[in-house]
């Protein structure tokens, strides 16, 4: 896959780092980790070897899987498609709840994985007739050069790209994602910074620039927000996360609450009350989000989307599927009032 030399599959040189007197400093996150000789960062997937920085995550994906788009979530990007879902193991958080924590709190070492370089993603995407790629199960941002690589080459194809993310990334290879990435869902796991970082191991701020990056780049954009009891399910931090997102200008991008259900660290909690998701959309509702779903509760009809002016129902969800979807060229039928969105 590459000539460098000592590198095994899987290796490439990475981008975004300098060396430092400390050692080999990767600038992909905040984490910033300064590594020596034959250390590995935190993610798991990079390594410093021979003076250079490598990641360990270059084409071995250890996930492949076509998926409905609106199980990312995203439900205002392509309604009814499929997205190619690819992931490599490594994570920059180590969050307590994490559901996929086999692959995000291990390295490309550990994981069976496939041979998968860009040109075969994109070219099976293409054979599936999946109208995009989304870089996803896993943190994204670690196997940063696969994923812009991979994406750089879809776009010049015609395929969309969509990255799931925890948005924990610097800004000048977040611009670069910029150029190529159409959508994407951040994970704003908690308003309230000492409880982020107890439970993500990671600080709030610069997901919250991650955002408004996006916003302000045009990347389409919708915010999942899981409810984790005695953890994130403070309504006083709920009020100041929504009424942040009206002021930055996201009134128009979509709020996911979601379900918590008892997983890896955390499996002696209750799952969440559906009582405190419907009191939250009504929190982000009343803040002047327009559109708020709750996610993980089938049969409720949380994940509908109703017109913001006139509330006529315009698109209803079972579970991954559409049984009616009554947006024109982006405007309720009713009262033509815009519906925001890449429908």
């Amino acid at each position: 896959m590459n000539e460098q030399n000592n590198t095994k599959p899987g290796e490439l040189e990475a981008r975004h780092y300098i060396e430092t007197p400390r050692g080999i400093k990767c600038l992909i996150c905040p984490n910033e980790c300064t590594l020596k000789e034959g250390e590995l960062s935190v993610c798991h997937n990079r390594i410093a070897r021979d003076g250079k920085l490598y990641t360990m995550s270059y084409g071995n994906p250890c996930a492949i899987h076509m998926d409905p788009v609106e199980k990312k979530p995203l439900l205002h990007f392509l309604p009814g498609s499929l997205t190619f879902s690819i992931a490599t193991a490594g994570c920059n958080f180590a969050c307590l709840n994490c559901q996929n924590w086999e692959i995000s709190q291990t390295s490309p070492t550990q994981t069976r994985n496939f041979d998968a370089n860009p040109e075969t993603v994109v070219n099976q995407a293409i054979r599936e007739q999946c109208k995009s790629i989304a870089y996803t199960y896993s943190e994204p941002i670690t196997f940063f050069e696969y994923m812009i690589d991979t994406a750089t080459l879809a776009k010049s194809r015609g395929v969309k790209n969509i990255m799931v993310s925890n948005g924990y990334i610097n800004q000048e290879p977040l611009l670069e994602l910029c150029k190529v990435i159409d959508a994407a869902n951040i994970d704003l796991k908690t308003f309230d910074p000492v409880t982020h970082l107890k439970l993500t191991a990671g600080n709030l701020k610069p997901v919250l620039e991650t955002l408004k990056t996006f916003k302000d780049q045009g990347v389409w954009l919708e915010i999942t927000n899981l409810l984790i009891p005695d953890w994130t399910d403070n309504f006083d931090q709920i009020t100041k996360m929504c009424d942040w997102l009206a002021k930055e200008g996201f009134t128009d991008y979509p709020l996911h609450f979601s379900r918590f259900h008892p997983q890896h660290k955390l499996t002696r909690l209750p799952a969440t009350p559906l009582q405190a998701l419907t009191r939250a959309k009504d929190i982000a509702l009343k803040a002047g989000l327009k559109f708020v779903y709750i996610g993980n509760v089938p049969g409720i009809g949380g994940e509908d989307t109703y017109c913001p002016n006139c509330k006529v129902l315009l698109v209803k969800r079972k579970g991954f599927e559409i049984e009616q979807n009554l947006i024109a060229g982006n405007r309720c039928p009713k009262c033509q009032t815009t519906v925001a969105g890449r429908w």
